[in-house]
């Protein structure tokens, strides 16, 4: 057998064993609900919907049944049930409520492509009987797009498609009730096409709550650190980080560590990285041959390197994710997590940065949850 050949066997085997891999890690385990490829023929008591703006309830044989929507002049010569509400349009400066949803049940899937800026579309997620959102996110950071431009992302939590198609895949249990909805901030009118796929089933009594929180600090503060998460309280287990990260100095910007302060740690933490890149799940500079090298798998990722003009985009802007899908940090009390922003001095001593820094917190507890702090403001969220 020729070496090539061999290298295609061997190519094909580890791809089969990496599917494999990924459909047994990727299960959404609820009564009624384990699956995976190995166990996909099982047959299930949950019953599926699905929400959009062909239904905006979800409720069985109700779809497509719009008389009118954003595709009702296209479908004139055609009539009910040809597209004629395939998206909706939200007003500058409201918010539209996107799913109410009654539980018990599983949020599965969520697609969505959203037009405008996406730091002024917040997302905001409510459990059961919340006046407080469980997650709060511009919808580009919440799918790992933060800097407001496209990036091809292939992960097991997030996918983002050719172009512009956000996808989640976060199992999001609720006993209750579920309510998402969307804020536009802009003074612009957006349009959206979304649909998100869920499933009525009873919920365990162990089942924790989805929790997402956008932070940003533009500049850092020198000598100061970025607070990723902070104020959790109760019993969970936190599963994802997403940075938007701007660097403002010339030079190396990784050098920071990440740390999980655990159930009362003090001035040190329980686990402590060793570098920005080495959390990220890369090395050494994310270098290739002396240029940023983009990758994107099931884990982790740098899919967004965003490299100056030499012109008027003169900074060099970087977005990354890591999934904690395998190795959940897990507290029973509270869980702070925070990242040194840390270059280089040209007399090989760290130098603390300035940085522009965004992110999102992904966790899983037991509600009641904390108040988040308050969502930076328009201005605050703005990027140029």
């Amino acid at each position: 057998m020729s070496n090539k050949l061999i290298m295609k066997c061997s190519f094909y085997c580890l791809s089969l064993f990496s599917f494999v891999a990924l459909t047994t890690f990727a299960q959404q385990k609820f009564n009624g609900i384990d699956v995976n490829l190995s166990n996909l023929y099982k047959l299930s008591d949950a019953k599926s919907r699905s929400i959009s703006p062909e239904n905006f309830t979800g409720e069985k044989g109700k779809g497509g049944m719009a008389t009118n929507g954003t595709g009702a002049i296209a479908a004139r010569d055609l009539g009910q049930g040809w597209k004629v509400s395939p998206s909706v349009v939200i007003k500058a400066r409201s918010t539209f409520t996107l799913a109410e949803i009654q539980g018990p049940g599983v949020i599965q899937s969520i697609w969505m492509t959203p037009t405008g800026h996406w730091r002024f579309s917040i997302l905001r997620f409510y459990w059961d009987d919340e006046t407080e959102p469980s997650v709060e996110s511009p919808v580009g950071d919440f799918f790992t797009c933060g800097w407001g431009q496209y990036a091809q992302v292939s992960s097991l939590a997030v996918c983002v498609n050719p172009g512009s198609a956000f996808n989640c895949y976060w199992p999001m249990p609720f006993k209750k009730k579920a309510r998402i909805t969307m804020e536009n901030i802009d003074d612009k009118d957006i349009v959206l096409y979304y649909q998100i796929n869920y499933a009525l089933t009873e919920i365990p009594d162990d089942a924790a709550y989805f929790h997402a929180q956008f932070r940003r600090l533009n500049p850092l503060p020198y000598k100061s650190v970025y607070t990723i998460l902070d104020g959790v309280e109760g019993w969970g287990h936190y599963v994802g980080t997403y940075m938007a990260w701007g660097v403002h100095n010339n030079g190396w910007w990784g050098e920071g560590e990440i740390k999980f302060y655990i159930d009362d740690d003090k001035e040190f933490p329980t686990i402590c990285g060793t570098g920005t890149e080495d959390y990220f799940c890369g090395s050494y500079n994310f270098d290739n041959k002396g240029e940023y090298q983009e990758f994107t798998t099931p884990y982790s990722g740098l899919p967004q390197v965003i490299r100056p003009d030499g012109l008027y985009n003169s900074q060099q802007r970087f977005g990354l994710y890591r999934w904690h899908i395998s190795d959940p940090i897990r507290f029973e009390k509270n869980l702070k997590v925070t990242i040194q922003a840390l270059g280089w001095r040209g007399d090989g001593q760290y130098l603390p940065l300035q940085d522009d820094i965004a992110s999102v917190a992904y966790w899983y507890q037991r509600e009641p949850h904390k108040k988040f702090p308050k969502l930076p403001s328009k201005h605050e969220l703005e990027i140029n």
